[in-house]
């Protein structure tokens, strides 16, 4: 995987982002603000890897059409998973980054990986930013 905190700006990183998106196995990319953990850009199907533990309802719309109410709870469970797993993430950076300087306050985080037996997170820390790529977990 390429490094994005060499990267020369937010074209550097839209074309990281893009290239890993289109790699066999990759379920979602996101880019997290460093400092707030919010959410800068996300790709992929959220839904698919965590599902939000709080279901939302939606009244905008043609309340009658199926269609539109089936589209608008696909689109309210990826924005509150895409939410809820960035928390996640966010919060766990975070634990690690404490780790890593009550070990060595000289040292610094560069790479994380998480694997579970249905996926992988790979999180890589910039400065300002931490972009988090999900994918299938390979057959051991």
């Amino acid at each position: 995987m390429a490094d994005p905190t060499i990267s020369n700006g937010p074209d550097a990183l839209e074309e990281t982002i893009g290239r890993l998106s289109k790699k066999s196995g990759v379920k979602a990319t996101l880019v997290l603000d460093r400092v707030s953990g919010a959410i800068l850009r996300s790709s992929g199907q959220m839904a698919s890897i965590h599902t939000p533990s709080t279901a939302g309802s939606f009244s905008s719309g043609d309340a009658n059409n199926p269609a539109t109410q089936q589209q608008q709870q696909q689109t309210g469970e990826s924005q509150g998973a895409a939410e809820e797993l960035a928390g996640l993430v966010w919060n766990f950076v975070n634990s690690a980054g404490s780790l890593v300087q009550g070990l060595d306050t000289e040292d610094e985080m560069k790479l994380l990986r998480l694997r579970t037996k249905k996926q992988e997170l790979v999180v890589v820390p910039n400065p300002k930013y931490l972009l988090i790529v999900v994918h299938d977990t390979p057959p051991a």
